[in-house]
């Protein structure tokens, strides 16, 4: 069984009664330990398709099943509980806590998570270290580079160990050097810790980190490929 199975998605936005498709007769599966990139140009419907995916919100037609369970046998807190738990994310602008300590923000999914307050620091360094951040844990984003400050956010998106690590146009704000960093901590998590990647991307270079790539064009599969030669992770990537 796939952990996750889309069939026949669509979503349409409403506005003033114009309707806008987003996304059209999507269909495809992610099988738990994949890394795919979901690549198209700017309004291919590739965000929206991820924010579905990540429960953030939902589609107008179709099904969606996550880990063989439809998004609509979900009720809301069940849809909280799967995002807070099971979904990791990563987003183009970072999100983090401007006054906050690093080991401060890593910790910021683990206040409401049930695991007990006296385990914290310890889970999150832990997020830290394999990010490679371990000596910038007192740091606060204002000291880091864009490239650290996105591997914060990778730590945050760790700290839980979720099923699915969600990274939208991860690179977007970095140079290359820095972009290239992202993506082979991306990889690396996903070949040497098995944790499921779904990467958002509107460039070629990253998404052939991935080892399949959809590709969206107006709002339709217009392509679904494993990738033939793959970018490769270097196992000295975290300096």
């Amino acid at each position: 069984m796939s952990l996750i199975e889309v069939s026949n998605l669509s979503k349409i936005y409403a506005d003033d009664g114009v309707e806008t498709p987003a996304l059209q007769g999507v269909s495809f599966s992610i099988d738990a330990g994949e890394f795919v990139a979901i690549m198209g140009p700017s309004g291919s419907g590739k965000s929206t398709l991820l924010h579905i995916l990540g429960f953030l919100d939902r589609q107008s037609s179709g099904t969606y099943r996550f880990d063989g369970k439809s998004i609509d046998e979900y009720g809301e807190e069940g849809l909280a509980e799967v995002r807070n738990h099971a979904f990791g994310f990563v987003f183009q602008s970072f999100n983090l806590l401007a006054r906050a300590s690093v080991l401060e923000n890593v910790k910021l999914p683990l206040l409401y998570s049930g695991v007990p307050e006296r385990d914290w620091n310890r889970i999150a360094e832990v997020a830290i270290e394999q990010v490679g951040l371990s000596h910038r844990t007192n740091y606060v984003p204002s000291q880091l580079s864009g490239g650290e400050r996105q591997r914060v956010a990778i730590a945050r998106a760790l700290v839980l160990q979720p099923k699915v690590i969600f990274a939208d146009e991860p690179t977007g704000n970095l140079d290359s050097k820095s972009g290239r960093t992202i993506m082979e901590i991306l990889q690396h998590l996903n070949e040497a810790e098995g944790h499921t990647v779904i990467l958002i991307t509107h460039e070629t270079y990253t998404a052939e980190h991935a080892a399949r790539i959809i590709h969206i064009i107006d709002g339709t599969v217009a392509s679904d490929e494993r990738v033939a030669h793959r970018h490769r992770a270097d196992d000295g990537f975290i300096k």
